[in-house]
């Protein structure tokens, strides 16, 4: 067990998740997956589905890890030390959108590809002021948390890897306050402070109702704030753990279930850019944003 690699993949019971688990299993590195899921009956359903896929036997387990409770966080920390002593890499999938949908809506339309999000976010998107805040709770929160608890584990790798899965919307052009956009742009002076005054704002305009007057994209706010914190805070790990691989990925607009299944890429192929950078060599790029497998701006 000691010569193997372990690998968590949170949110992994589904979609890019779980083909994030399949292929890193699957992968000639020598992987033990730690498959995570909120739903414990969904996280074992997934198991299954991959031991019976083929996949080399003892490549694959499954933990309940709900990335937005503290409990379930310190439960799974005590987990791995206890079954591995250490941890190799920490794949930060779990996330959600922020919005209701009208799925009705989404499915009678034949828009595909990026013009799909112009169309829902007009049509049939909804943002409150709870689904902002558990957005950002279980987005950037449930990242930051899991981080921090699995970290000492990271530590005792002779090789550690953070892979933050991201999106194309977090990009710094998409952040429309002013004074947000300065702050996450100012790289030097980027901290976790920093990075919680930027959410703090942000949810209190959320709860003022002034997002229009500042220039947001209104329906899809909290989305792209989570996904550009998410940014910035792997900027700031990469510059706290230099020994460690860091780095954020968008894996493309992919057919999974948050996308209802519309979308430019498959599964497979949105998760090559996650599985690239957790299994990239020592010298590899880290606090970096990559597309796929691509270097792209922050």
């Amino acid at each position: 067990m000691a010569s193997k690699r372990i690998a968590v993949v949170t949110g992994g019971n589904k979609g890019i998740g779980f083909e994030i688990c399949k292929q890193l299993a699957s992968s000639d590195h020598d992987v033990l997956v730690v498959l995570t899921a909120r739903d414990e009956q969904k996280g074992h359903e997934a198991l299954h589905k991959l031991k019976t896929s083929g996949l080399p036997e003892n490549r694959v387990v499954f933990q309940q890890l709900d990335v937005t409770n503290p409990a379930s966080i310190t439960s799974f920390a005590d987990f791995i030390h206890t079954q591995f002593g250490k941890l190799d890499i920490l794949v930060n999938n779990a996330g959600i959108t922020g919005i209701v949908v009208d799925e009705g809506s989404v499915t009678r339309s034949n828009v595909q590809d990026a013009s799909l999000n112009t169309y829902i976010t007009k049509q049939v998107m909804l943002q409150t002021y709870e689904t902002a805040r558990d957005c950002i709770q279980t987005n950037y929160y449930g990242t930051k948390h899991v981080t921090e608890a699995l970290l000492p584990f990271l530590r005792l790798s002779s090789s550690p890897r953070i892979v933050n899965v991201s999106s194309g919307v977090g990009k710094l052009e998409n952040i429309k306050d002013e004074r947000a956009n300065q702050m996450l742009s100012d790289v030097d002076s980027l901290t976790e402070e920093v990075v919680e005054e930027v959410v703090t704002g942000f949810l209190r305009d959320v709860k003022d109702g002034s997002l229009e007057e500042k220039g947001w994209t209104v329906q899809l706010s909290a989305y792209i704030v989570s996904k550009a914190v998410i940014n910035a805070y792997t900027r700031i790990l990469a510059n706290k753990y230099p020994s460690f691989r860091i780095n954020a990925v968008n894996p493309g607009f992919t057919k999974t279930d948050m996308t209802l299944q519309k979308g430019k890429y498959t599964v497979e192929e949105g998760a090559r850019g996650p599985v690239w950078l957790a299994l990239i060599p020592d010298e590899g790029p880290s606090g970096r944003f990559f597309f796929q497998m691509e270097e792209t701006a922050f």
